[in-house]
Formats: structure tokens, sequence, C-alpha cells
């Protein structure tokens, strides 16, 4: 019987950390949970573009029924809780210095308020352009603001990031 090599190891070990994933739940002690309740379906992933300009999909799409509760994926402060360009979004600062957003949202909260992991932050309504389904929340995580901000995979938040592996030379 053949050794396996490093390489094939390495792999088996990531695939099974990729479909094993943790997931956070209200319970569990991890500092960030999935915003809507049963573990939705990512029906659009993460495409950060090569160069911040670009367009990509900074965020996640969730798919989720009309009027499902949102829940704030961490602890923090509501940092924005209304209209951007026509669409109704929720934004939570977190104290790692992650700010998690939430569109399209109708809001049970103000910015301000203090939320814990799990709370209900409002309702995910219709209407997210680009949704492969009936009804999407576009999760997007970020650290800092404006030109400056940092987009993150919010599955990252999670440990549930996909790893790819790239051809050696």
């Amino acid at each position: 019987m053949r050794t396996p090599t490093p390489r094939f190891v390495a792999a088996i070990l990531l695939a099974a950390l990729w479909f094993a994933g943790p997931v956070a739940t209200a319970d569990s002690g991890e500092a960030y949970t999935v915003p809507l309740a049963p573990r939705p379906t990512v029906v659009t992933a993460y495409d950060e573009p090569e160069k911040r300009w670009q367009p990509g999909h900074r965020g996640v799409d969730l798919a989720a029924g009309p009027g499902q509760a949102v829940r704030a994926a961490g602890a923090g402060r509501v940092r924005f809780a209304g209209t951007v360009a026509g669409r109704p979004l929720v934004s939570v600062s977190h104290p790692d210095g992650v700010i998690t957003t939430y569109e399209p949202v109708e809001a049970d909260v103000d910015a301000g308020d203090h939320v814990s992991r799990g709370e209900i932050i409002g309702t995910v309504i219709g209407g997210h352009p680009g949704c492969p389904v009936l009804v999407c929340l576009h999760w997007g995580a970020r650290r800092g603001s404006g030109r400056g901000a940092d987009y993150l995979d919010p599955l990252g938040l999670l440990g549930a990031v996909r790893v790819r592996l790239k051809p050696v030379g």
C-alpha cells in the first residue's frame, strides 16, 4: 500500500473542514452566528474584485422567506438603521472592529442601540437586486469605512470559508 502524499492529505483535511465547517449557534460561546434561522442556503457567494473599484459581490446572499426574522450576527451597537439608495439597511459595529450589514431589512432597532448576538434586529423583505430566489438577505462584513474599508467574506466570521488550493509551479 502506498503512503499518501502530504499534498493529498492536506487536500482531504481541507475538504473535510469545509464540509464540516463550524457554524456558531446562539449558545455556543462563539463571537458570531448566522443571521437567519434555520441555517440558510447561500445563493450568491462572496466575490471580491481584484481592484476595489471593479464590480464584485461584497457579501453573501442568503435565501430567506418574506418577513423572516434577521438576527445580529454578533454583539455590538447598531451603527445605522434606515434607507440607503432606496433600500432598507441595518449595520452593526462589533467590538473587534468588524461592521456587519443586513439588507433589505425592515429595522426593529435604532442607531445607537446595543444588540446581543442572535438578537432580532428586523425582518427581511423582498427586493434585493440580483437575488436568484424569491427573497434574499444580503449579509456583508467589513473593517473600516469609505475608501479605507476592507471587505470580508462574512462566512469567514463563522469559520466557514472555502479554501482554494492553487497548483504548485
